[in-house]
């Protein structure tokens, strides 16, 4: 009863939002009826950003005051020495006034303070923020009234000449303030910023208004790839771009989207790889070719994988997996010293050294190293299925000892590798376009950095062999054949590609956005991408709708009680009859006892499978406190991961953390039980959409 009078009285306070925003619509209409509508401006003269302004006076002031002696105020008592400060303030404003430099900047203003004749805001650009003293005298009385009118928001074009004010802060003087945008929304309050993680991502130009630190993210990114070509045409690489719808989606282990080309009259696929495609165009002469650019893989949202994302690839003829571990180690070394202006950098508080030579391993080592399994010792795929069910390793039937290596490693040694290290010569089973090592032909010439545990690159001895790459892919077309939706199938433009004549050839392919995570101390892809893929806000009352147009004819069709949540059901008649549920416990448990559960509304930000578990799901949820949460679950059985991101769920968060394979669960989503013709059935409980993430249930 307090906390909703307390709310009441809040609310009180607070001006109706509605009311706000019809006021900035009063404001700019009549801005319009006086003949100053902000939008019909189509430029503005921007001489310089707010960086820039502060830098060129540093620079003016240190030149015009070069021989006069700083400000001392010994000998002094309090006031004397108040008095001279004053007086020396005014001397030096004097002969900088003199010689003013004159600016004209552009941006949104984010802070306003008016205080009678005279006023300042702050005006936020690219380069940053800069203070404006707005004064009636100065700008004249009808812009001074029109300034004052503005809102927190607007856009901004000052003209006026740089100081210094008496706290040191370089500011500008303005003789002209031009409003060039009103803004009619409200911006969310200046301390708290935007903190809803959703809200970030779904309304991201709100987020780079708001969080310097998101914007800076960001140049950083255009400052990678730009210095990813810079490097890359030091050594000769010609850009260039290939396809990507295409019939054929290869050069990857992956599930690709599928669409319809309506003028062909043809079924095609977005691309998954770019590798095949610049094999051809070295096959062609063009003996040095890279390309960055969008490929797409129809699977889980997690926070490293985003199902559109920018890869980049790069072929040279006449080397192999050696000289692309030389290229990869001297171009990550090269853009940590460009991007962090070290080879020494930190991410999540621990510090990366690109400076010193990278680590090589086998990956047959590396699992000898942190398993204690010698997997060259080891002869057969049943024996390699031994080993995996004496460490509770995962597998399916069809997999071969090849494929148990990588689930070794996967489990045993990708968490161990922070440093750079080179992981090498994986097994064939597991690279179906790598050249075999001469020296073993059970494995391939190809690596794996990784770097703070993640895979970073990889890269081949590409195989050029026709005859070779024809039975391989076979084997991947078997592996189609026998349920792997990931493998790729045989593309006989590329085999005949490959019979006109490859040369010997090195190639790797990077992760951008991984990239960009590490170099900018990034936890999540999505912080990253500008805008990464969200399940739209609509999508339930489509798929609603979608539901219900077939069924139109169906009586008793209504909406539910929840109508305003835009949630439709048919008033369909379910048979229970084949269910049965557990029976209701007779122990009772006292209010006091069940009053210690935290139960919580969640929202579900990333979803995705647990490697080496068919059973288990991994949540990334957003649980209102601003740090995400992560909860393991049971239910592959019954959900793929992607139909779950956007969902709001019921959680209990005071649980104790629990590790399941090797990550810590924290909290248990609640979940209905029940068997159905003698199989058990679950259904997550899964809540409107409109209650918040950290909503407590009571």
């Amino acid at each position: 009863m307090a906390e909703q009078q307390n709310a009441k009285q809040q609310n009180a306070k607070e001006p109706d939002t509605n009311q706000l925003l019809k006021v900035r619509r009063e404001k700019l209409a009549d801005l319009q009826a006086a003949g100053k509508d902000p939008f019909q401006i189509t430029k503005y003269n921007q001489t310089h950003h707010s960086v820039e302004v502060k830098k060129l006076y540093d620079e003016h002031e240190a030149k015009i005051l070069a021989g006069r002696a700083p400000f001392s105020a010994e000998g002094m008592d309090e006031a004397q020495a108040k008095e001279a400060l004053n007086a020396d303030y005014n001397e030096r404003r004097a002969i900088m006034d003199a010689q003013p430099i004159h600016v004209s900047i552009a941006g949104r203003m984010m802070f306003k303070r008016v205080m009678g004749k005279a006023s300042f805001c702050n005006i936020r650009d690219l380069q940053g923020t800069i203070q404006v003293y707005v004064a009636k005298d100065a700008i004249g009385e009808e812009s001074y009234a029109d300034f004052k009118k503005s809102d927190i928001g607007d856009i901004f074009g000052v003209e006026g000449y740089a100081f210094r004010t008496k706290t040191g802060e370089i500011s500008i003087h303005a003789e002209k303030m031009t409003l060039l945008s009103k803004s009619l929304q409200i911006l969310p309050e200046k301390y708290h910023g935007i903190t809803d993680t959703d809200m970030r991502y779904r309304q991201r130009y709100v987020d780079l208004i708001m969080n310097e630190d998101v914007k800076n993210t960001f140049i950083k990114r255009s400052q990678i790839i730009k210095e990813i070509r810079n490097f890359l045409a030091g050594r000769d690489f010609m850009e260039v771009e290939t396809p990507t719808l295409v019939s054929n989606a290869g050069g990857a282990a992956a599930r690709p989207f599928e669409t319809h080309y309506n003028a062909l009259n043809e079924d095609v696929k977005l691309r998954i790889s770019l590798e095949l495609y610049l094999k051809r165009l070295i096959v062609g002469g063009l003996e040095r070719v890279f390309e960055i650019g969008r490929v797409y893989r129809n699977e889980g949202v997690d926070t490293r994988h985003n199902p559109e994302f920018t890869l980049m690839e790069l072929y040279q003829a006449y080397t192999d997996y050696e000289g692309m571990m030389e290229l990869t180690e001297s171009m990550f070394r090269y853009l940590a010293e460009k991007v962090c202006g070290s080879t020494k950098f930190t991410y999540n508080g621990t510090e990366i050294d690109f400076g010193k030579p990278f680590a090589r391993l086998t990956m047959n080592d590396a699992i000898k190293k942190y398993a204690g399994i010698d997997f060259d010792a080891v002869e057969t795929d049943e024996e390699a299925k031994r080993l995996a069910d004496e460490h509770h390793i995962e597998y399916e039937v069809r997999h071969t000892k090849g494929d148990i290596i990588n689930l070794f490693f996967e489990e045993y040694c990708e968490k161990e590798l922070i440093q750079p290290t080179f992981i090498m010569d994986h097994p064939l089973a597991i690279s179906p376009l790598t050249k075999k090592k001469p020296s073993d032909p059970n494995k391939v010439e190809r690596f794996e950095l990784f770097i703070n545990t993640w895979e970073m690159c990889n890269a081949y001895s590409e195989l050029n062999d026709p005859i070779d790459q024809r039975e391989r892919f076979a084997q991947q077309d078997a592996n189609a054949a026998a349920g792997d939706d990931e493998a790729q199938h045989t593309d006989e433009d590329f085999l005949n590609a490959l019979e006109i004549g490859m040369p010997p050839t090195g190639g790797i392919g990077y992760g951008i956005d991984r990239l960009v995570m590490l170099l900018t101390d990034n936890p999540a892809i999505r912080d990253v991408l500008l805008f990464p893929t969200m399940k739209s806000l609509d999508a339930d009352k489509k798929a609603s709708k979608a539901d219900n147009s077939t069924s139109e004819a169906a009586e008793g069709e209504t909406k539910s009680a929840g109508d305003n949540n835009g949630f439709f059901t048919p008033n369909e008649k379910i048979d229970f009859s084949n269910v049965t549920v557990e029976p209701l416990f007779e122990e009772h448990v006292d209010f006091e006892t069940f009053s210690k559960s935290d139960f919580r509304a969640v929202k579900v930000k990333a979803c995705e499978a647990v490697k080496k578990s068919k059973k288990l799901l991994q949540f990334t949820l957003d649980d209102g406190t601003g740090t995400d949460r992560t909860i393991l679950s049971g239910i592959h059985a019954y959900y793929e991961p992607e139909e779950l991101v956007g969902k709001t769920l019921i959680a209990i968060t005071n649980l104790p953390p629990r590790a399941m394979m090797g990550i810590e669960s924290n909290g248990m989503l609640l979940s209905a039980v029940c068997e159905e013709n003698g199989e058990e059935k679950l259904n997550l409980l899964m809540v409107d959409n409109h209650i918040p993430a950290g909503a407590k249930l009571y």
